[in-house]
């Protein structure tokens, strides 16, 4: 049996999908343009702290809770018109995740290069 590894999922999502830089999400966030998703595990949010304003979606919930078909779907907790900016600890799960929202149909999806370490760095406040 061959299977892929991480290192050629993350190579090949970051091949179609938008990455941004912190900046550039701090200027989308402050336009209000999009919906900022941190899909680090609790226990990391716990750890490292979280980024002020932006949305929690743990990766494991992530395609139930944005699947309006699903029981699982937080019904008004994004703006489903507005981009999902995505980040995690390093930009890794990020990468796969955004993958993940463009298969499933989202238009405006991207996700942060150097995820909360590269934000911790950034002008976003965290708390």
């Amino acid at each position: 049996m061959k299977i892929k590894s991480v290192q050629t999922l993350v190579s090949e999502a970051l091949e179609d999908i938008k990455t941004i830089t912190s900046d550039e999400a701090l200027k989308m966030y402050s336009e209000n343009q999009c919906n900022l998703i941190d899909i680090r595990d609790i226990r990391e949010l716990q750890k490292e702290g979280r980024v002020e304003g932006a949305s929690h979606i743990p990766r494991g919930m992530l395609e139930f809770w944005l699947d309006p078909n699903s029981p699982y779907f937080k019904e008004g907790k994004l703006d489903m018109n507005k981009e999902m900016v995505l980040f995690c600890a390093g930009g890794l799960r990020s990468a796969l995740a955004a993958k993940t929202l463009d298969e499933m149909g989202f238009k405006k999806v991207s996700h942060i290069d150097g995820g909360f370490g590269a934000l911790k760095q950034s002008k976003f406040k965290i708390i």
